[in-house]
């Protein structure tokens, strides 16, 4: 069988395999932990399941326009007007099967191969291999001071005439830092003036902790929208809880929006109906559940700061939002892949590698699951790894003795 040499250098994303793994081992029975998870733990909001609801009951389920329902946009505009202070036009808009697919359509229609996106470092999994797959070059930038928060200095120094976008997540997956609003401002003047790509995945913007708030990139831009450099992703699925439903979108300039909407034509046609018109319901209906899911989130932060903070030796930064936090463990290894595996077999707890996201030495925890299962699985890896933890722990109803310190 022959296999193209593109796709054998695409890598396998390690949080859908890990969550594969996480599946399988509960079906064996075992008491396993998944902090790997990218999904909030709450049920769809009921506007949204009526909202499908309603859809598949009319019967009505056939293609509509490639790039989205003129009622989804709808929605999205008034979104985008609401929360980034930026009035744009269905021309503007195009939905697609979740915020992945946006970037990627959107990175297909802009990239030559060769071509350079700069990447921040720790990044979520799949930028780098996008950007591949597009035959472009991505080129990773990691702060020199250790932090988690870019400085623009080491941005500009990267950038060659071979650059063609960059990419920004605030508040970033993996470790939950939200920019400053002066690098915002920053790095959307820097790009307007070199005719260079802002492309913003703003999933997460609006699960923010302690009051702080995501600055719209548009508030640095006097630009329209028809001669702005900036891109805005976003979508349902982690602002409502709504990952399965797999709606996104994208907010750009009206000839990328139909270049974009050009390739999603040719590959996968419409979003769902139903999923769209459950993203509407959940767009238009109340917005308490966003504020709800927030609070819920921002205190499982709380409770694992307070945990990881009685790890001996692990450095742990604060994240400013998304449900992610990334603690260093380099005191115990510096290969974070082995730590994972390790976790996994002794603890039955489920942490992403930081190598994935850039950051080797650290494991990506989600904390969007219970606050019982927080609590349990610090304390299970504290077992595994603190020599200061007790010797012994139930796992399940299974008792454990830690032999190997």
């Amino acid at each position: 069988m022959s296999i193209s040499q593109l796709a054998r250098s695409i890598k396998e994303s390690p949080t859908l395999k890990l969550n594969e793994e996480a599946q399988t081992l509960r079906a064996r029975g075992e008491a396993v932990i998944n902090m790997g998870v990218g999904e909030p733990k709450n049920k769809a909001p009921i506007t949204a399941v009526l909202g499908s609801a309603a859809k598949l009951n009319d019967g009505d389920v056939k293609y509509v326009p490639v790039d989205g329902t003129k009622s989804l946009k709808k929605a999205i505009i008034r979104y985008t007007e609401e929360n980034y202070g930026r009035l744009v036009g269905p021309d503007n808009v195009i939905i697609s099967t979740g915020a992945k697919q946006s970037l990627f359509n959107l990175l297909f229609s802009i990239i030559d191969p060769q071509d350079e996106v700069i990447i921040l470092a720790p990044y979520w999994v799949s930028y780098p291999e996008m950007v591949k797959m597009v035959h472009g070059v991505p080129v990773i930038v990691t702060p020199e001071d250790g932090s988690f928060h870019p400085q623009m200095s080491e941005i500009e120094d990267a950038v060659s005439s071979y650059t063609k976008a960059i990419i920004v997540n605030s508040p970033n997956n993996p470790s939950g830092t939200l920019y400053s609003a002066d690098f915002i401002a920053e790095i959307v003047n820097f790009c307007e003036n070199r005719d260079i790509y802002l492309i913003l995945d703003d999933i997460y913007h609006k699960l923010v902790f302690d009051g702080k708030q995501a600055p719209s990139p548009f508030n640095f831009t006097d630009k329209d929208i028809e001669t702005t450099h900036l891109v805005v992703l976003n979508g349902v699925s982690k602002l409502y809880g709504m990952t399965g439903f797999r709606i996104g979108w994208a907010v750009g300039n009206s000839r990328l929006i139909e270049v974009m909407g050009n390739v999603q034509g040719q590959v996968t046609s419409n979003a769902s109906t139903v999923s769209q018109a459950a993203a509407e319901a959940a767009l238009t209906g109340p917005q308490n559940v966003v504020e709800n899911l927030r609070l819920g989130i921002q205190n499982n932060r709380d409770v694992i700061m307070n945990e990881l903070r009685s790890f001996t030796d692990v450095k742990v930064t604060k994240p400013d939002g998304t449900f992610y936090i990334l603690p260093d463990f380099r005191a115990y290894t510096n290969n974070s892949v082995e730590l994972a595996q390790f976790l996994l077999r002794k603890a039955l707890v489920v942490a992403v590698p930081g190598r994935e996201f850039g950051a080797e030495g650290h494991l990506r925890l989600s904390y969007s699951g219970s606050v019982k299962e927080i609590i349990e699985a610090v304390d299970r890896m504290k077992w595994a790894l603190d020599p200061n933890a007790p010797n012994e722990i139930y796992i399940g109803d299974r008792k454990c003795i830690r032999d190997w310190m």
